[in-house]
């Protein structure tokens, strides 16, 4: 993948990129790993009759079980240990039945740009501001699941053994990072 350049151009500006086949594969692939879990979530929420009668959707009340889920669907609200509202598991309940179904749909939005703007080929890309956004989203939302499934954290190495079962996921991790960099330093101004 090419670094991504800005241009400015009569419709406004424009970030471009270009990939090659096989790192279009593999976005599209990730992309559509994550909206599938998503998908699964969102499809699993129980039927609610008063959502039934009012059209307020409502989702999910308990915290996924998948680690990889419940890292792109967190806790809303974390209290202190000792604090008077350290026991109220049924405020993220609520939290979480009320919004956890618009923030599957903003994540399912995000993905679904990328999957529009990435050529299946490979080849140029080329991306409004507000399409650059949701690239942004979805690819946090990528590097988040790929991260919890390699256990990333302060104390994980650069490289790996290249006979590590890990080191081609962590190279696909550190290029998401650097696509997302990429990203951010050409729509800085």
């Amino acid at each position: 993948m090419r670094k991504w350049s800005r241009k400015n151009s009569l419709s406004g500006l424009k970030l471009r990129s270009e990939m090659d086949a096989r790192e279009a594969n593999v976005l599209r692939s990730l992309v559509g790993a994550v909206s599938g879990l998503l998908t699964e979530r969102a499809d699993s929420a129980p039927d609610d009759d008063l959502a039934a009668l009012t059209g307020l959707r409502t989702g999910n009340t308990n915290p996924p079980d998948d680690p990889r889920l419940h890292r792109l669907l967190p806790d809303f609200h974390r209290s202190e240990p000792g604090s008077p509202d350290a026991d109220r598991a049924d405020l993220n309940s609520a939290l979480r039945g009320l919004h956890e179904q618009e923030i599957i749909d903003a994540k399912l939005a995000a993905g679904a740009v990328v999957l529009e703007t990435v050529p299946a080929s490979g080849g140029k890309v080329q991306l409004t501001p507000e399409q650059a956004d949701a690239w942004l989203h979805a690819l946090t939302d990528v590097r988040l699941t790929l991260g919890t499934v390699l256990e990333i954290d302060a104390d994980t190495p650069d490289h790996l053994d290249p006979d590590d079962p890990r080191a081609a996921s962590l190279d696909v991790y550190h290029w998401l990072t650097w696509m997302q960099d990429s990203l951010l330093q050409a729509l800085a101004p």
